[in-house]
């Protein structure tokens, strides 16, 4: 910017409408001929203001914490145009005193950028990822009340020790039944999605350094439940007279032969069954998480329990219940089987992944394919080698060792 601006600060008073022997006391700011006035929110008998100096006169305790306070205004209000300068911004009396106040773009709050953030993202996200922002603002907020004693906090003060002390709260937190409330997956998640907001304010400019630049996020890594095939074939094989849990049963094996994901299989329509290139039945859909397009072809034991309910009253091709029904259901349907397992729809789709499809051969990049994942390590979570399947190659290897060995004896003689 200009290096010839002239760049004035003097302190002033005026009268107090309520008391003529008082004075308020305001700070102007004079930029090229051009005024901004802050009104510094002291006062001062008539008697003690030297208006030649601009400071207070005397000696008194209170005289002088007074003067220190508006030395410290005046350096204050320095650092805020040599900030300005540094930054390259426009030098003006506004510009000075918008940073003083706090009201200019690089002193954006947390509550501002929140704001901004779920309102943008609002058209972007799915619901439900909308739903978990809103649970870390809570959090986020309830840490600056308990923790911090404050509703809001500049950008520019986030530091790593705001980070730290964040995780903490996380970690602590606890429910009326004092019971904590977050495992060390569900304390990074909050970070997490913190730490995305937190960029948001850097590719904005809100903010200049990245308080998360040198905390790592670590989650735990866990083997995710499934079905066995010798699990699945036992739930195939029970039937239930009461109708609610046969159903919840089929639509079970239904996500277990297509690897569909709940909200994408409780929405399955007639219009997304379609003949494929080798005219069996396929689904075309898209993913609701992701909207990527998904194509499945339709397994026998799929198509037998779509064909099961294909009288269903309802748009959709199966009787799928809401998520918290459908797990509760569940829970009850694995004990009749003697499956002891924390199983949940979603299983459905590591079953399908794991041991409908890998341990029987077909190739990651297929499985990957069919789950609609956009990357192939987001299959690697779902999906693992089973041990029938490690036995199986190992047996291959040793036979075609055998095989070698044989053939070395027969050339040798």
């Amino acid at each position: 910017m200009q290096s010839n601006n002239t760049f004035t600060i003097i302190f002033f008073t005026r009268k107090s409408r309520s008391n003529l022997k008082i004075l308020n006391i305001y700070c102007r700011i004079t930029v090229n001929g051009k005024r901004s006035e802050i009104s510094l929110k002291r006062s001062i008998s008539v008697y003690n203001w030297d208006v030649s100096k601009g400071k207070a006169r005397g000696t008194s305790t209170n005289i002088r914490v007074l003067n220190n306070y508006l030395d410290s205004v005046y350096t204050k209000l320095l650092n805020c145009h040599k900030q300005l300068l540094e930054e390259n911004k426009v030098i003006s009396s506004h510009a000075i005193k918008s940073r003083f106040l706090g009201k200019d773009s690089v002193s954006k709050t947390l509550k501002e950028l929140i704001e901004y953030h779920n309102t943008t993202m609002i058209t972007v996200l799915k619901p439900g990822t909308i739903k978990n922002y809103f649970t870390t603002e809570k959090y986020l907020f309830t840490f600056l009340a308990k923790k911090k004693k404050i509703d809001d906090i500049f950008l520019k003060q986030l530091n790593y020790q705001f980070i730290i002390d964040f995780e903490r709260f996380l970690r602590g937190a606890r429910s009326k039944k004092k019971q904590l409330m977050l495992s060390n997956n569900g304390v990074m998640k909050h970070l997490e999605r913190f730490k995305k907001m937190v960029n948001l304010a850097i590719k904005l400019e809100w903010i200049t350094k990245n308080p998360f630049q040198q905390f790592q996020l670590k989650f735990d890594k866990y083997d995710r439940e499934y079905l066995t095939e010798r699990e699945l074939s036992m739930l195939e094989n029970t039937s239930f007279k009461n109708k609610r849990l046969e159903k919840i049963k089929d639509c079970f094996l239904f996500s277990c032969y297509t690897g569909l994901s709940y909200i994408d299989a409780k929405e399955l329509t007639l219009n997304q069954i379609t003949k494929g290139i080798d005219s069996n039945y396929w689904i075309f859909t898209k993913r609701e998480k992701t909207n990527e397009t998904i194509k499945v072809p339709l397994l026998p034991k799929a198509l037998i329990i779509l064909d099961k309910y294909k009288y269903n009253v309802s748009d959709f091709l199966l009787p799928i219940p809401s998520n918290q029904k459908i797990n509760s259901y569940l829970k009850e349907i694995m004990k009749d089987c003697g499956i002891y397992k924390n199983i949940t729809f979603h299983v459905a789709r590591h079953t399908f992944a794991t041991t409908v499809m890998l341990s029987n051969g077909v190739p990651i990049e297929t499985v990957s394919k069919l789950l609609g994942h956009t990357k192939l390590s987001t299959t690697q979570i779902y999906a693992r080698v089973v041990e029938s399947k490690i036995s199986e190659d190992i047996s291959n290897l040793l036979e075609r060792f055998k095989a070698q060995e044989k053939t070395k004896k027969t050339f040798l003689k």
